[in-house]
């Protein structure tokens, strides 16, 4: 098993963000908060969460780590390993399915030398299939980053993957 090794970097920006999600929920619900408190902390830490993060996650919400674990493991938004830079999340449901979703995730695995859920060994691309992400008369699509990509083909992922590697991606 490999094992992942994180710095954990709770600064003061963070903790102020985490301190003003906290703020919306009762005192004694801080477990609430959880979802916006991952998203925060992911964010800090190059969009993954190890398990020492979650730990910390835990500590904060007065939570015992398993129902962190269990949250994280559970929202493909989430990432419980180090990621790429990249990371092409297609839609795997029956709406883009059968706009042939699954054939261009197949070819965007093909085109970058991956398989499914990994990792260009330059750390540019990860490839992943997601569940539902809401865009059925879209399809298909992928998410990437804050940004959806829709009614794809081969030759718009091409242009995606070749706009990636010259930086004309933004991820936000």
């Amino acid at each position: 098993m490999r094992e992942y090794k994180q710095i954990i970097n709770l600064s003061d920006a963070l903790m102020a963000r985490i301190n003003e999600l906290l703020s919306r929920y009762p005192v004694d619900k801080k477990k609430s908060a959880m979802l916006p408190v991952l998203h925060a902390v992911q964010d800090a830490h190059d969009n993954w969460l190890s398990l020492e993060l979650m730990d910390k996650v835990a500590e904060i919400l007065e939570v015992k780590p398993i129902e962190v674990y269990e949250v994280a493991t559970f929202y493909s938004m989430l990432n419980t390993k180090p990621v790429a830079k990249y990371m092409f999340e297609f839609c795997r449901t029956s709406c883009c399915a059968l706009r042939k979703g699954e054939e261009l995730m197949e070819y965007t695995c093909r085109k970058l030398g991956v398989k499914e859920g990994e990792t260009t060994p330059d750390g540019m691309f990860s490839v992943v299939g997601v569940e539902c992400l809401g865009a059925c008369g879209y399809g298909p699509m992928l998410q990437l980053g804050d940004n959806y990509h829709e009614h794809l083909t081969k030759e718009k992922i091409d242009a995606l993957i070749e706009d990636c590697k010259q930086g004309k991606v933004s991820m936000i």
